[in-house]
Order: C-alpha cells, then structure tokens, then sequence
C-alpha cells in the first residue's frame, strides 16, 4: 500500500513540476525549485521501485519523511496550493499513519497542515479567500493521516489473523498427516504381515498334521516344510519393508523393475495361496507380457488388495475358485479377483464393517483411493459369488487387450 501512495505521489510531481519551475523565481528560487522536484521525485521512485530493500530506513528513520516533507514545501511554494501538489500534501499523513500509526499520524498532519496554511496566508495575501477553501487541505490531511493509521490497523489484525489461521492449518495438517500414516500403518499390517502370519500358521497346522499320521508322506512334510519356511521369510520381509516405511518415504516415481516382475509375482502368490489354502486360485487372462510396468507404491497396493481378496473368499465366502485376471483397456488398467462363493451379506456397507471389526474391505477402498482408482466389490456380471473390480487410469499406456469381466 505504501508503494502505491508513493506511485501516486510520482504521478502528481510528474504533472506539477513544470509549473514549480515556471512560476520560480529567477536565480536561486529557480535552483531551489529544480533541487525540490529532483529530490522528491527520485525519493517517490526509488522507494516505489524499490520499497522491500529501502521501505526499511523510512520506517527506522521518521526524520527521511520530514525531510522529505520540506522538499515538497519548496514545490508548493513555487506551484502553488492550486496545483496536482496539493495532493501530495495530502500522501504524506497518509504515508504516515502507514507507517508509523497515530502517533505519526497526527505529527506529519500538523506539520503538513502548518505548512498549507502558511503556504495559503503568503500566496493569497492579496485576496480574500474564503476560510473553507484555507481549511479545505488541511482538513484532508488530518483525515488522511486517521485513514492512514486505521489501514495500519486494520492490515496488522488481518495480518495476525492470517497467521494464527496459517498456524492451525499448518497443526490440522499435522493431525491428518499422522492420523494418515496410522491408517497406512494399520492397512499394511493387516493387508501384510497379519495375512502372513495367519498363512504361516495354516501351513504349521497342515504340517502338523502331516507328521502325525501313521505313515507320513516325506515328500508331503517336505513341501508344507517349505512352505512354512517361506511364508515366514515372506513375513520377515513385510516387516523390513514397514519399518523402513517408517524410517524414509519410498520414491513414488520409482519402478518395481518392470511389468513382467510385478505381474509374475502375482501369479506366484495366487499359486503359494493354492498351496497353502487349498483354495484353487487361477489367472487364465493374465498375460504379463502384455501388461505395463508400475511404480512400486502402485504395485504393493494392488498386490495388497487382491491378497485381501483372496483372503476373503477362503475364509468367509465358502468358495470353490477364484479368478484373477488383469488388462489393458485404453489407457484403464482393470484388475479384476471373481470367487464362486455365497457373496457379500444384504446390507453389507463399509460402516457396519468399520463398526463391527472388519477392515479388510474398508482397506482395499482406502488403497484405492490413494492409487485414484475406482474399486467396485459385488456380483458384477456374474450370477453368484464377488467380484472385486479395480480400474487404474494409466494415460500414459495404449491399449493392450481386453478388459475382463463385464463393465
């Protein structure tokens, strides 16, 4: 606001100072007249060009301003009160209360007042002006300098309003950023090492009661021995993989090493769920060599949700198979998990989930929204069973292939 008033007070001495000169006197009237519009006409631009690295010293040094104050006095005298510097006059109140409250407010306003009157008394000696018309300058500097000190106000408690408001947005990010790392934390948990950990256990069970038959099968303990063993390597990574989440943010535009590794990892977890669950798991359109390579972020949630999936269906919907397949279609990659199973419950909604202890749908919904995708969980176009149906935009990757299932 101080710049502004400084470009107005530029202008006005721009139009008055042929008139300052033409009506100086000659010799050192005219020297005093030329020194004033230089002076005060390179002090208007300097700080309106200028205000952040010069505006410092006005605010520290009121003296600049008084100077600057009896610069102008000289214009005056030589232009005359009738003149554009009349509202210069004016500026400097105004600059005043800007910048140095009520207090400089009413200083530079009686001074520049005191200045005007004597300006009016010596000029218009000769005629009798009417007292408004002595009054009329000023009366607008004392308002000017008011105007000038309530702005200052005004501005200071929108000032601190703006910082105490920036100063609760900024502990409201906080508290989401936190509260969203612990739904990440709890999602992670669930959809990974918990998932694993339970598939660990199944395999012990089965291993157990491999080994307490009559006549175990070597081969049969063997094979549930390695599994047991890598599902508890597999837990072991998850947790490496948390607590270094914790630790460092992971590189969102970071590849997991191509297409082909993410999706053939797919189909070897639907392959060691088979193993472990003896749930048949297959993946007839899943064709990695036709599939884009993703970011890693993009890839752990996919995995995670159709692990989640799978889960589902082996513990609560009673299924005989699941499907998995993925494709491109456009620039939408659709991954789609179809189990055989009862279905979800009438009147199944992620509140009653969240109310009752059950997070695994709450969380594929979550990870897809952080992905952008678009998650829908039913029958689809199927007579029985669930389908869980994820659509990635990928803009970036042609048409690959068909999308599977039914829109």
């Amino acid at each position: 606001m101080c710049r502004q008033v400084f470009g107005f007070r530029l202008a006005m001495i721009a139009l008055a100072a042929p008139a300052a000169l033409l009506h100086a006197a000659p010799g050192l009237g005219a020297r005093l007249a030329g020194a004033a519009v230089v002076v005060t006409f390179m002090v208007s631009y300097v700080l309106f060009r200028d205000w952040e690295r010069f505006g410092p010293l006005l605010l520290r040094h009121p003296s600049l301003l008084a100077a600057d104050t009896l610069f102008g006095s000289f214009l005056l005298i030589s232009a005359g009160p009738d003149t554009t510097l009349a509202y210069v006059s004016v500026c400097t109140p105004l600059l005043a209360g800007l910048v140095y409250s009520w207090r400089g407010a009413a200083c530079f306003a009686s001074l520049q007042s005191l200045i005007l009157l004597l300006v009016h008394a010596t000029l218009k000696a000769d005629r009798h002006a009417p007292v408004a018309e002595a009054l009329l300058l000023p009366g607008l500097c004392v308002i000017s300098g008011a105007m000038g000190s309530t702005l200052r106000n005004l501005m200071l408690r929108f000032g601190a309003a703006t910082q105490a408001l920036t100063s609760v947005q900024a502990r409201l990010a906080a508290a989401e950023a936190v509260s969203e790392e612990r739904a990440r934390l709890a999602r992670e948990m669930h959809d990974s090492v918990a998932k694993t950990l339970y598939g660990v256990a199944l395999a012990a069970d089965g291993l157990a009661a491999t080994a307490s038959t009559d006549a175990p099968d070597p081969d049969r303990i063997r094979q549930q021995a390695e599994l047991v063993s890598r599902s508890a390597r597999r837990a072991a990574a998850e947790s490496r993989e948390l607590l270094t989440d914790l630790r460092r943010q992971q590189q969102p535009d970071a590849l997991d090493g191509g297409g082909t590794a993410v999706w053939s990892e797919l189909t070897d977890m639907t392959r060691d769920f088979t193993e472990r669950t003896g749930l048949r798991v297959t993946c007839p359109d899943l064709d990695p060599g036709r599939l884009p390579p993703l970011a890693a972020p993009l890839a752990r949630h996919l995995l995670s949700i159709t692990t989640e999936a799978l889960e589902n269906a082996y513990r609560h919907a009673c299924a005989t198979q699941v499907e998995v397949g993925a494709a491109m279609h456009g620039g939408l990659l659709c991954l789609t998990i179809h189990d055989d199973g009862r279905g979800l419950p009438p009147g199944t909604t992620l509140e009653r989930l969240r109310d009752s202890g059950h997070f695994g749908l709450l969380g594929m919904v979550e990870r897809a929204a952080q992905l952008g995708a678009r998650i829908r969980i039913g029958r689809g176009g199927h007579e029985r069973g669930t389908e869980v149906r994820v659509e990635l935009p990928l803009p970036s990757v042609n048409d690959s292939g068909p999308t599977p299932g039914k829109p």
